[in-house]
Formats: C-alpha cells, structure tokens, sequence
C-alpha cells in the first residue's frame, strides 16, 4: 500500500542502456530525494533501466531506513524473459519491501497502467528519456500532466 505520495519517488526508463550510461549520476538523484524527505520507491520491475534503479536502492538500503516498492504490471511479467533474466527478477523481487501485482495476466497497455499507478502514487520522478515515443516517453509526459518533480539522469 502507497502510503503517502508526498514522500514517494517512482523511477521511468528505457531497456536498452547505453554502455556509457552514468550509474553515478542514478545514485546522485536517489541520494538527492532521501535528502529531500523521500523514503519509498517505486519500481517497474522492467528489464534495463528499473533492474538498474532497484540494485541500486537495495545497495542504498543498506545505509539508509527507505522503502523499496516493486510495481508489477501483471503476475506474467517476466514470462518472456531469458533465463537470467528471470532469475534476477524474481531474486530482486525478494528483496522488495513490498510487491504490488496491478493485474493477474498481460494485456496491451498494461506496463502503462503500471506507470500510470506509479505517477499517481509519487510526487517525483527520476527518469532516463532518450526517445520522443514509447513508454517512457509516454509516462515522463503523464508526470509532466500530473505536475511531478521530474529529475532527469543522463540527459
């Protein structure tokens, strides 16, 4: 359960990560919103970008009393993921301070339900947008409608 949207951070990126991505610039953002009075996240459980986002918040949990949230858009999420792949989600998914599951089975628009759930839930969100189309791009404009605090890594 979102328990206040005030001190809520969702997360948004792309799958595919270029190699010269800046981890650094992630951990910066994340460090920036625990100072800022943020302490849940929420993640997407996606390939890529939210795989990165989540490694990164279990490292910082260590260090820091936050909350780490796993939005899963359908029980069927990595069904289609390659074996290591499944393996890490379902090991990252044990490490989630709490799951919510938004649906039993895929169905075309249900990842951006998911993103749209966690906009809803967040005052912020840090993002990774290289693309005019696609998901992402559709929820950093959904934050943009919802008026979100919107930090932007990698530009």
């Amino acid at each position: 359960m979102i328990e206040d949207k005030t001190i809520t951070c969702s997360f948004s990126g792309h799958r595919i990560l270029p190699k010269e991505f800046n981890t650094e610039e992630l951990k910066k953002a994340v460090d920036n919103a625990i100072k800022d009075g943020f302490s849940q996240f929420l993640v997407g459980m996606a390939i890529g970008f939210d795989t990165l986002c989540f490694k990164e918040l279990i490292k910082i949990k260590e260090k820091s009393d936050i909350k780490v949230v796993a939005c899963v858009p359908c029980l069927d999420q990595a069904e289609y993921f390659n074996s290591k792949q499944k393996k890490e989600y379902f090991s990252l998914l044990k490490k989630a301070d709490e799951a919510i599951c938004l649906n039993e089975n895929y169905f075309d628009g249900c990842m951006q339900q998911r993103n749209e759930f966690m906009v809803d839930n967040s005052s912020r969100l840090i993002c990774y947008l290289k693309a005019g189309y696609g998901g992402t791009y559709s929820t950093v404009k959904y934050a943009v409608e919802k008026g979100l605090d919107i930090i932007y890594i990698n530009k």
